[in-house]
């Protein structure tokens, strides 16, 4: 794991706060994951939420992409379900199926139960606990934490599990405003504390998955998930970078960065310049690699990493990223051809 000295500001982090890297910056959501046969040999035997909340195992989940990739940042082992499973949320992960609720909100009767959940400062402690151990073993390279956003997370409570339209979360958005309002400022409060406990215990930067807000107009997203949005990311302690990310929400991107965020990760639907000039050409950006590429021969992908680097040329600074999560049958080896090739831009 290369060396960072602690008095020279991380390239990520100096892209993150605007300022433009010789070589960009990488690394890969999901790249603690599937894709990697340590990660299934750490796992075996574990289901998924209680690996997440053990944290020596999470630590050593976080590590093992930083030592195999040599990315510039880690980002913590986790699930955007977890701090409803710290604050008494009957969740699971389902393999093959992904977060399922016992008991979706479907009534008021079952709102008045979720809210009445608490996330407690002590439940929090195997996530701080699991951040802390990751830091010490870090050398610098800087660890990034993340939440859901309120509205995906709405998606899955409202659902009770995975949908591929979020139908029921977006007809209780309109039939239900002050239900829905009810909702989403709890699931930010849980979000947000989520955040928090993290930076407290050493992430250096932060960010906010709202996987599904792509089914969304933008007059819906601003009057009603936008203010959530914004409250999640307003928990976020001191002066630490914002990353806001979403699939599907090229439309989107300006009302993203209006909830708060510093950056913003960008999917691989909408090329980096494009979405650079809906932002004014003021934003760093994160992204975008398509993932179906990784499977591509070598001179295909290298030359859609051309592309995605030229583009991003046009923001302020580039964070070099897939437009989406590693796919679980990626060659690990082509993601660290990646790292290799975009440090060797110098």
């Amino acid at each position: 794991m290369p060396a960072n000295p602690t008095h020279v500001t991380p390239s990520l982090l100096e892209a993150y706060a605007g300022r433009r890297q010789v070589t960009p910056p990488v690394w890969f959501m999901r790249q603690a994951g599937r894709s990697l046969p340590e990660y299934r040999a750490s796992r075996a035997g574990t289901a998924m939420l209680d690996a997440c909340l053990e944290p020596e195992l999470a630590a050593e989940i976080t590590l093992q992409p930083v030592r195999r990739h040599g990315v510039d940042a880690a980002v913590l082992f986790s699930d955007i379900v977890v701090p409803l499973k710290l604050a008494g949320v009957d969740v699971d992960i389902v393999p093959g199926r992904g977060p399922v609720f016992a008991r979706p909100v479907r009534t008021p009767e079952d709102l008045d139960d979720l809210v009445a959940h608490e996330l407690t400062r002590d439940a929090l402690a195997p996530i701080e606990a699991a951040v802390a151990l990751t830091v010490a073993q870090l050398d610098g390279t800087p660890l990034i934490g993340f939440a859901g956003a309120p509205f995906t997370l709405a998606s899955y409570v409202v659902e009770g599990g995975p949908s591929k339209d979020q139908l029921r979360a977006r007809t209780l958005l309109h039939a239900e405003p002050a239900s829905w309002r009810r909702l989403t400022d709890w699931l930010a409060d849980v979000s947000g504390a989520f955040l928090a406990a993290q930076v407290r215990a050493g992430a250096r930067a932060v960010q906010l998955f709202d996987s599904w807000a792509g089914a969304l107009s933008e007059a819906d997203y601003r009057a009603a998930v936008l203010p959530a949005s914004a409250r999640t990311l307003d928990a976020v302690p001191g002066d630490v970078p914002k990353v806001h990310f979403g699939t599907g929400t090229a439309l989107l991107l300006p009302a993203m960065r209006d909830a708060g965020a510093d950056v913003i990760g960008v999917d691989h639907r909408l090329p980096l310049d494009a979405a650079s000039a809906l932002l004014g050409h003021r934003v760093p950006l994160q992204g975008n690699i398509d993932p179906a590429l990784l499977d591509a021969p070598w001179p295909v992908l290298e030359r859609h990493l051309e592309q995605v680097v030229a583009a991003g040329a046009s923001a302020p600074a580039h964070v070099l990223n897939l437009g989406h999560g590693v796919p679980p049958t990626a060659d690990p080896g082509v993601l660290t051809r990646i790292v290799d090739w975009a440090h060797s831009r110098a």
